[in-house]
């Protein structure tokens, strides 16, 4: 994992190691160790930094065998990162927004509030780590998924008037691109009844019918799209 934004975000927030030490829970040299990379950073000193230092969930670490979201415990996740729709919700702990990405994405049984409100965490987290999300997405075999979601993104992110964003996005898409699937798949709806699929094959977007997903999300139909 890269280390630098330990020691960046704690001079950007103007402390010392001393004061970082003590307000995280550990000793100045054991801190020293970490933003050298000589010591592995723990996750419970990485969400401690993140917040000390009010940097973005994307310098969260991603776990190294990520789960698969329950319908639980996802609202929680999202309102955690500021999505809108979920602003009613209790927060739950923050978590790095491509493994909220991922574990959702990986769900054969995904509510459908929860499912729309991923391609907003796509645009409105764009610097998150697109490399391993791409890499879990192949282990999973849902690349199909994340492509798709990541279109839809890029579309609001272009019709948000966000360039950079979109860009990324863009990228991140063709990074997906020579893995695409022939398998059909659902966002997150595997039991989905056989004659609700019929008529999504008929009617779905030109992007969901290009990934192979049964969906019928569309960029402009999202709340957050204006």
């Amino acid at each position: 994992m890269d280390v630098r934004w330990l020691k960046e975000g704690r001079v950007t927030a103007g402390l010392s190691q001393v004061e970082a030490a003590a307000r995280l829970g550990v000793s100045q040299p054991y801190l020293s160790q970490l933003e050298c990379g000589r010591r592995a950073v723990t996750p419970r000193v990485a969400k401690a930094a993140a917040r000390l230092y009010g940097l973005s969930p994307t310098a969260l670490p991603t776990p190294a065998e990520p789960k698969v979201a329950s319908n639980r415990d996802l609202p929680r996740q999202l309102a955690a990162l500021n999505y809108p729709g979920y602003s009613h919700v209790r927060r739950g702990r923050r978590a790095n927004p491509a493994a909220v990405v991922f574990s959702a994405a990986a769900s054969d049984n995904l509510d459908a509030r929860a499912a729309e409100a991923l391609p907003w965490v796509l645009q409105r987290y764009p610097n998150l780590d697109w490399n391993w999300l791409t890499t879990q997405a192949k282990l999973r075999n849902v690349q199909n998924r994340l492509g798709f979601l990541a279109t839809v993104a890029r579309q609001v992110a272009e019709k948000r008037g966000d360039r950079s964003a979109a860009e990324k996005l863009r990228r991140f898409e063709g990074k997906l691109e020579p893995s695409r699937l022939a398998a059909e798949t659902t966002l997150g709806r595997e039991a989905m009844p056989e004659a609700e699929k019929t008529w999504l094959r008929q009617h779905r977007s030109a992007e969901a019918r290009h990934w192979n997903v049964l969906s019928g999300m569309r960029a402009e139909d999202l709340p957050y799209a204006s």
